[in-house]
């Protein structure tokens, strides 16, 4: 049996419509439902269905075969496993952003608000300035309308939200999209069972193409 972790969240529709063409359907799965544990029709794929964050954990240990997360959870996971596909849904970016009249400084100590410290720090880091990150997990863009932060380091799908705060992108640090993880011992003990069910994904996303 393979074991799949699914994010929970705006992207879980997507996916159960992607492995539902790739023929794996889950009859008795719905996003109300209570349950955190799921079987396709054959009983040969099982889900769990678990906070995003939670996915690269799930994967890099062991308890999922793969999983079905954002890149954004990926890059702040940090975590050991193989990115095999993007998926191409769930697509967006991670920015930094800030109030215009206060541009982005690249020579001093600068605050960071962010739900997402670990990318964060390795973008300015590379950049060689010195941040302090305060984690936030929502509401990111109220933190330099405060004054508790000069920027933000977060996800932006449409840009709607920043503008109506009065803030702006000062740069781009990735493209962000739904992505197909694997963990590395399964994907050689499971090969002959992994095999498939890839090819199958691949299949569905060359005829979206």
């Amino acid at each position: 049996m393979l074991t799949i972790a699914l994010a929970k969240g705006r992207t879980a529709k997507d996916s159960i419509a992607l492995l539902e063409q790739a023929g794996i359907r889950f009859n008795n799965f719905h996003e109300e439902s209570r349950k955190l544990i799921f079987y396709d029709q054959t009983k040969q794929v099982k889900m769990l269905f678990v906070k995003a964050v939670d996915v690269p954990t799930y994967v890099e240990q062991g308890a999922a075969d793969l999983g079905i997360v954002g890149k954004d959870n990926i890059l702040e996971s940090n975590g050991h496993f193989y990115e095999l596909l993007d998926l191409k849904f769930g697509q967006c970016k991670m920015v930094v952003a800030g109030l215009k009249e206060k541009p982005l400084r690249t020579t001093s100590h600068l605050t960071i608000a962010s739900k997402y410290p670990v990318i964060a720090e390795k973008y300015f880091l590379e950049k060689d300035i010195q941040i302090e990150t305060i984690k936030l997990n929502g509401s990111v863009e109220l933190a330099p309308l405060i004054g508790l932060s000069d920027v933000i380091v977060d996800i932006v799908e449409t840009g709607r939200t920043l503008r109506e705060n009065g803030l702006v992108i000062f740069d781009e640090i990735e493209a962000i999209s739904t992505r197909l993880i694997v963990n590395k011992a399964s994907f050689a003990l499971k090969h002959d069972l992994m095999t498939p069910f890839i090819n199958q994904i691949k299949t569905v996303l060359e005829v979206k193409q």
